[in-house]
């Protein structure tokens, strides 16, 4: 694992499952709640700490794409490539607190600018590495991804409890 000054530099959760929808804009006067959405495959939470480059975003689409965390039909564990499934990745800056006493504290979390770009560049190599697989499999799998820096509801529907915490 690629770490920074003793700590890591990326957070991610990710969460086998079923069904994901996430509300990506909240309803306004104007207009009703935008939502995404994908069918089986993974929910992939992120943060970043202070000191992430691009450096490590190779390493963390390959190892999180490739391993074997997702339950195939024929109850054989493969990748989400494999499966083939969508992934939906979640801004997840939580990821990053620590207790500090009774309150949370997110001073590792890289600045909202800087992350909002790495946040964008892993999307782009994640859809990459997935529209590849999914092509050469003669199958169709979609990546879709939150809003960096607001809130956002999700409703998932797991595929038992793989829920896999990995730091890079």
């Amino acid at each position: 694992m690629a770490e920074r000054g003793g700590g890591p530099a990326a957070r991610t959760v990710l969460q086998q499952c079923l069904q994901a929808r996430l509300q990506v804009k909240p309803a306004d006067h104007t207009s009703e709640a935008q939502f995404v959405q994908i069918d089986r495959g993974m929910v992939i939470y992120v943060c970043f700490f202070k000191g992430a480059t691009d450096d490590i975003l190779p390493k963390m689409v390959s190892t999180l794409l490739n391993l074997r965390l997702c339950e195939s039909d024929s109850g054989k564990m493969v990748s989400v490539l494999e499966l083939p499934g969508s992934v939906l990745i979640v801004p997840q800056a939580t990821l990053g607190g620590k207790a500090k006493g009774r309150a949370m504290q997110y001073h590792n979390n890289i600045s909202k600018e800087d992350g909002l770009r790495l946040y964008g560049a892993f999307v782009a190599l994640c859809e990459k590495e997935l529209t590849a697989a999914a092509a050469s499999a003669g199958t169709e799998v979609t990546v879709k991804h939150g809003t960096y820096g607001n809130r956002q509801v999700l409703k998932l529907d797991t595929n038992g409890p793989y829920t896999h915490l990995m730091e890079f």
